[in-house]
């Protein structure tokens, strides 16, 4: 059922056309939000706003919360889902273009959209930004040096951020999932899907949705007293 929690909030959703970007942005609008996606792909679940753009590039994201802030109003929540999982690659065998290409979207991506909406959320008093890393960022993955390294740099980055806010009223969270269903898995090996699986007492993935309702809590006002902080949700693989 639908709460509308977030009725005459605004929200920025990157990686929104699928996966867990998706499946926020869908619950950020049915919940009252006015809505808009940036992705590769000029798709948006079914209200949102499409916009296309690339996050390696701060002058795309720099245009696209300008055109937010002129067709849906100034933006309240940021939600940075907008990632790739790399090649799964023994380290010895990552190049740098590989190194490169994957820290642009997870971790550059990340830091460009976080600055973007700063300035405006602090001058308003009111701001919530998640930023989604990975149980990778803690742990460290086998074949994922890259993806594992840009997820820890997410982390390290939100607590940054978060404390340099803390007094301002925008609060700056992330969110650090376990293998999640969704097409990114593509881009992995098997072995490498099965390794992680394996580390899940639940025994299974988890879903978009279980992600996004984690992460709409952290984007509301009932989120009120945390920032900086990294949230797990892993099927009890989280250790710390």
């Amino acid at each position: 059922m639908n709460d509308y929690r977030f009725s005459g909030r605004v929200a920025l959703v990157t990686g929104g056309s699928s996966g867990i970007g998706g499946a926020i942005a869908s619950r950020l609008s049915a919940s009252g939000a006015r809505v808009a996606s940036l992705d590769l792909s000029a798709t948006a679940p079914d209200g949102v706003l499409p916009l296309t753009g690339d996050v390696t590039r701060s002058a795309d994201i720099d245009a696209a919360v300008v055109r937010v802030a002129s067709e849906l109003g100034p933006i309240d929540v940021l939600v940075c889902a907008a990632g790739i999982g790399g090649d799964s690659l023994r380290t010895a065998d990552v190049t740098d273009d590989e190194w490169r290409r994957v820290f642009a979207v997870n971790c550059d991506g990340v830091f460009y959209c976080n600055r973007a909406v700063v300035p405006t959320m602090v001058e308003r008093g009111y701001g919530r930004i998640v930023n989604i890393a990975s149980i990778a960022g803690k742990e460290g993955n086998p074949m994922a040096a890259a993806y594992s390294a840009s997820k820890a740099a997410v982390i390290g980055m939100t607590k940054a951020i978060g404390k340099d806010l803390a007094e301002t009223g925008v609060l700056v969270n992330c969110v650090a999932p376990a293998v999640i269903e969704t097409p990114i898995l593509a881009q992995l090996s098997e072995e490498h899907v099965g390794y992680m699986i394996s580390k899940i007492p639940m025994g299974r993935m988890g879903t978009t949705d279980e992600v996004a309702n984690l992460v709409l809590w952290l984007a509301s006002e009932d989120c009120s007293f945390s920032t900086g902080a990294t949230f797990d949700i892993s099927g009890g693989r989280a250790t710390f």
